[in-house]
């Protein structure tokens, strides 16, 4: 599949506004971009002091993604994303009141997303004035007396949604949910609704906690990687080099994707000199499959039915058993339940679910099986489906099967988005919060707090 890349705005009218890019993932294409963003922020010697604190002792978690901190050192341990968030978190670009008497909201509303951004970060409060169609400035004082006014008018403190994403830090989260809470309801939509609210609620029926199970060490004692439905050059752009390090050291990397991204095609080390000087590149896949939009929960089903047929005729002669016994003795249940569903799944069904040919599967699960210790990875290409949930359950199961979760090298990898989605949840961001957690803020402050849950980001 051909990538593109979008030209600059001062191209011709007649050029196409997108072209085909030839090159790897990171590399030249990654550096020129880095520098475009630097200098456009207006800020440019005060961003780089940002820049190599990023991921550092003593700095900050770069708030590009939630990709773990990797144990290399040197003063740059950031990825193209992470410096063009880093930038633009401290750009010099003001939206002030000048801006907003410049342009009505109906004439922002004719412009595009990216030139909306690039005017700015907000100065001061403001507030829409629906006889000039402008927003206005507003004193924090009156900002703070119109929201409590607004507020105090609703009904019920449930006619009130309060949103938050994991851009929040800790402290922010957890005054936020004090805040609501003593307001009297549980209304927190929040972004991880949007993202691994799946995988939350899968692993938790399943393993029993809703986070991964793999460090970032576990990368380079894999045999296998398993990547689904996940595009790591565009949103983890720092897993492309533990991917191709394991390409490199004889490890099997299977990515499952619809979409043929290059950033698991191949990959360009910025930081690698003799990469950047021939121009040359590694990369970052031994197999790629691409099944149909949502398949993946049939090839995964696939998988499993020649792992179950494999076993059998394993016992039958007399060969080392393909399942890990002791594994399934002391950590599963419903093991039994399982395999017949997986006996009553009929090829015909999965081939035509996932898209894919008995060949392509049979390679998947071979690739698999091949591999005593198997990390699986996914992302939103997994989570976003109506059936999301199983589809998470039947990696767990597939997984479980070979005794592939709780030792080096192997398990469970939901790779999430932003760098404080699991902190501000911890935090109480939570519109299911447990009991605990609200004895605890009713013992230690003092009010009563709605105890009935509130509303998700579908349900608000």
């Amino acid at each position: 599949m051909t990538s593109y890349q979008q030209l600059p705005d001062n191209a011709p009218a007649s050029t196409p506004r997108y072209q085909p890019y030839h090159g790897p993932a990171g590399g030249w294409g990654a550096l020129r971009s880095v520098a475009k963003a630097w200098v456009g922020s207006d800020n440019a010697l005060k961003n780089i002091r940002a820049l190599l604190k990023t991921n550092q002792n003593g700095g900050f978690d770069c708030p590009g993604c939630a990709w773990g901190d990797s144990p290399e050192s040197g003063m740059v341990k950031f990825c193209e994303n992470g410096a063009k968030a880093v930038n633009w978190e401290a750009t010099k670009r003001r939206v002030d009141a000048a801006f907003f008497a410049r342009y009505s909201v109906s004439a922002l509303l004719q412009q595009s997303d990216y030139w909306l951004e690039y005017q700015g970060r907000l100065t001061e409060p403001m507030v829409y004035d629906a006889q000039t169609d402008r927003y206005q400035p507003i004193s924090w004082d009156a900002a703070y007396a119109l929201i409590a006014r607004e507020l105090n008018k609703l009904a019920t403190p449930d006619q009130a949604e309060f949103y938050t994403s994991g851009r929040a830090s800790n402290e922010a989260a957890y005054l936020y949910q004090l805040f609501v809470r003593a307001y009297g309801t549980n209304n927190f939509p929040d972004c991880s609704n949007m993202c691994h609210e799946a995988s939350g609620v899968a692993l938790s029926q399943s393993v029993g906690v809703g986070k991964g199970t793999v460090t970032y060490d576990d990368f380079e004692h894999a045999d296998a990687i398993f990547v689904w439905g996940q595009n790591p050059g565009t949103n983890h752009p720092r897993m492309l080099d533990p991917l191709r390090d394991a390409v490199k050291r004889g490890a099997q990397v299977v990515c499952v994707n619809p979409l043929k991204e290059r950033g698991l095609e191949r990959f360009q080390h910025p930081q690698n000199p003799l990469e950047m000087l021939t121009n040359s590149d590694r990369p970052t896949n031994t197999a790629f499959f691409r099944p149909a939009l949502g398949g993946d929960m049939a090839l995964l089903r696939g998988m499993a039915k020649f792992v179950l047929q494999w076993e059998r005729e394993a016992q039958a002669n007399g060969e080392p058993a393909i399942f890990d016994h002791v594994f399934i003795a002391e950590h599963g249940h419903g093991v039994d339940e399982y395999l017949a569903a997986v006996d009553a799944t009929s090829w015909e069904h999965i081939q035509a679910q996932s898209g894919l040919t008995l060949t392509d599967i049979e390679l998947a699960a071979r690739m698999y099986c091949r591999g005593k210790r198997v990390i699986m990875c996914w992302a939103m290409g997994i989570t976003q489906h109506r059936h999301s949930v199983p589809t998470i359950q039947e990696i767990v199961n597939l997984q479980m099967l070979r005794g592939n979760i709780g030792v080096p090298g192997a398990g469970l990898c939901p790779v999430r988005g932003h760098s404080n989605v699991q902190g501000d949840r911890t935090m109480g961001i939570n519109e299911r919060p447990p009991v605990a957690l609200l004895d605890a803020i009713e013992k230690r402050f003092n009010f009563p707090v709605p105890r009935h849950h509130g509303h998700n980001t579908v349900e608000a």
